[in-house]
């Protein structure tokens, strides 16, 4: 008899395989060019930082880094590609930030953002990294599009296998406002594990609207290099305390 198990919203399993899955050299070198060209090598705070590939690259680069993360899992996977032990990791909920300091920089990329779920946790959120920004320090970050939400009412599925003998399904789809991603591991022994993801798309007005209460907005752009909102998969913010 198959067992199956399942998860919502948590890297669990699929941090093992995460960097299998999605791992992209180029988009973390862009990323990393974007953040370095608004704030010089000072401390930095990531926030769901995931398997860290962009704050080992940050690292390297000279920046004073602590991470966080909601999955412990994620963490350990993070926690191993640190080999001069450079960077602080805490396993936590990047809505609560009250005990930690202040710093130059708070970055949340790779459309974590978009796991907040309701419009008072944008209004918290922004609220909490203003109050752990330094004096004029600046906060990045990026989100889903809203063209993502037409990309995926029409379901994204892949399947394959890794090479330990997991056999996955990764499927993603959207309805309203909101993403879903669905995953499916399929164990040797006959297990299947499986964990459900949900994330919301904002319009960017509104983002722009709860942004100026705290920040003066720096840049504005769509995948990186188109200025403003348009036509994309992501939307990309750089904003400066008050």
């Amino acid at each position: 008899m198959k067992m199956c198990r399942s998860k919502l919203m948590i890297y669990d399993t699929l941090a093992k395989y995460y960097d299998i899955l999605v791992k992209d050299d180029e988009a973390t070198e862009m990323y990393t060019h974007w953040i370095e060209s608004f704030e010089p090598k000072r401390n930095i705070l990531e926030l769901a930082c995931g398997s860290g590939e962009i704050t080992h690259r940050l690292a390297q680069d000279g920046y004073r880094i602590d991470a966080l993360d909601l999955s412990e899992e994620m963490i350990e996977e993070a926690r191993k590609k640190d080999k001069k032990h450079q960077i602080a990791f805490f396993v936590q909920d990047m809505r609560e930030l009250s005990n930690l300091k202040t710093y130059d920089l708070i970055v949340c990329v790779c459309d974590s953002f978009n796991y907040l779920l309701e419009k008072e946790e944008v209004s918290r959120f922004f609220e909490q990294v203003a109050d752990h920004l330094n004096p004029e320090g600046l906060f990045c970050f990026d989100t889903h599009s809203l063209d993502r939400i037409e990309e995926f009412e029409g379901e994204y599925n892949e399947t394959g296998q890794f090479e330990d003998g997991v056999q996955y399904q990764w499927s993603i789809m959207s309805e309203d406002d909101l993403v879903y991603q669905d995953f499916a591991f399929y164990m040797p022994d006959g297990t299947i594990l499986q964990e459900h993801h949900m994330q919301k798309v904002y319009d960017p007005q509104f983002l722009i609207d709860e942004l100026e209460k705290r920040f003066e907005i720096l840049s504005i752009t769509t995948d990186f290099e188109q200025e403003g909102i348009g036509t994309g998969e992501k939307y990309f913010f750089a904003a400066r305390k008050k």
